[in-house]
This record gives structure tokens, C-alpha cells and sequence, in this order.
């Protein structure tokens, strides 16, 4: 059984935009619902998300479903120029654990034009921070217009950073045109559910 044979969920967007805060509350909905999840963390130069991994998944995930790739380049380097380390992680998941059944890959923080390879990425959501600013979804960046899905996360900071959910849902809604888009807050779980269900839908009952 190869890489082919098994869901891949890509996560990207920008450093602090919560990405691993993401991944975080994902796994344990998926492991509850059933579903055998691998996790790879996208960095640099260091193992350190990838560490928070597998802290966080000690008691959910064989600690041989947790995987550091380090780029050693720009993160768009290992998901969408040349994958082929990802990959490879991918292939191993499943040589040791046949029945795996999704495989959520973490980018390395970057700016709006991180994107995922189609063969790395079966559905690729991108993840901003409404404490990016307010607008972000206009400046229209390829993963903020290409992405399967736009998380737009940290909801909870809005009044602090003087953004208007309002404003950005206007702007998303204008920008995606029929592609969906989801308001999240990691910390009290506010749309995590929402954008299970977009994966659920798109790549697992595919």
C-alpha cells in the first residue's frame, strides 16, 4: 500500500496563523470518529512542531505516525516544488500501518502564496489569523484564493485588533466566490467541527 491509497489533508498559511493549533484539535475529533491518523510537521530546520506532536498525541497516535520533514529551504520546497520527502514519510505510514486512513501534512509557516502540490494534497486548507488584519482575504493570495478550504482562525482576537468579522467575511465571500470558508477559534473549539466536516465530505466519505 503506497502513499496513493491514503487521504492527505495539507494545512498551510502563515507563521502564528495557528496551523498547529489546527492540527491539534483535528486529530483528536478523527481518532475519535475512528479514523487512523499519521501527522507530518513541515519545518526548516527543526523538529520542534513535530516535537508538540507528538507530546500532544502520546495517548492517540503510535508515536511512528508523528513526522518531522525538515525542508532545509522555503517552505514551499517540500510541499509543492519537490514533495518527494513528504512522500516518502507518507509511503512509511502506511508500509507500517496498512489501514491508515488520513494523513494531515502541516506546512512551514509562510506568506499568503504557500500552496500544496496535488500530489502531495488531496484538500489543502489555508489558515490565516484575523490578527493578520482585516484584509487579508482581498489581498487575494494564491492560498487564500486556491485553497479547498480558508480557515480564518483566532476569531477570539478580533476586538482586540481592531479587525471587523464582518469586513473579512464580506471580503472571503467576494474573494471565494462559491468556495467555502470557515470562522475558527482553537481555543474553544468555535468551527473545528465546521471544517471537520469539510474534510469528512471532500476526502473521507469521497
Amino acid at each position: 500500500m503506497g502513499y496513493r491509497d491514503v487521504a492527505k489533508v495539507g494545512l498551510g498559511g502563515p507563521v502564528g496563523s495557528g496551523k498547529t493549533a489546527m492540527v491539534k484539535c483535528l486529530v483528536p475529533r478523527l481518532v475519535e470518529k475512528g479514523y487512523e491518523v499519521g501527522v507530518i510537521a513541515n519545518d526548516i530546520m527543526t523538529q520542534e512542531d513535530a516535537d508538540v506532536f507528538r507530546e500532544s498525541f502520546a495517548d492517540l497516535l503510535p508515536e511512528d505516525l508523528v513526522e518531522g520533514v525538515e525542508t532545509g529551504a522555503c517552505p514551499h520546497t517540500g510541499i509543492r516544488e519537490d514533495p518527494s520527502m513528504n512522500l516518502a514519510a507518507i509511503d512509511e505510514f502506511t508500509e507500517r500501518h496498512p489501514e491508515l486512513d488520513v494523513v494531515l501534512v502541516e506546512s512551514g509557516g509562510d506568506n499568503l502564496a504557500a500552496t500544496f502540490n496535488p500530489e502531495l494534497a488531496d484538500y489543502f486548507l489555508f489558515v490565516i489569523s484575523v490578527a493578520e488584519g482585516e484584509d487579508i482575504p482581498r489581498k487575494r493570495g494564491p492560498g487564500v484564493t486556491q485553497a479547498d478550504l480558508l480557515v480564518v482562525n483566532k476569531t477570539d482576537l478580533a476586538p482586540h485588533v481592531d479587525a471587523d468579522l464582518d469586513v473579512i467575511e464580506a471580503d472571503a465571500s467576494e474573494v471565494r466566490g462559491e468556495d467555502p470558508f470557515v470562522f475558527t477559534n482553537c481555543k474553544n473549539g468555535d468551527g473545528v467541527d465546521e471544517t471537520l466536516d469539510h474534510i469528512e465530505r471532500e476526502v473521507l466519505f469521497a
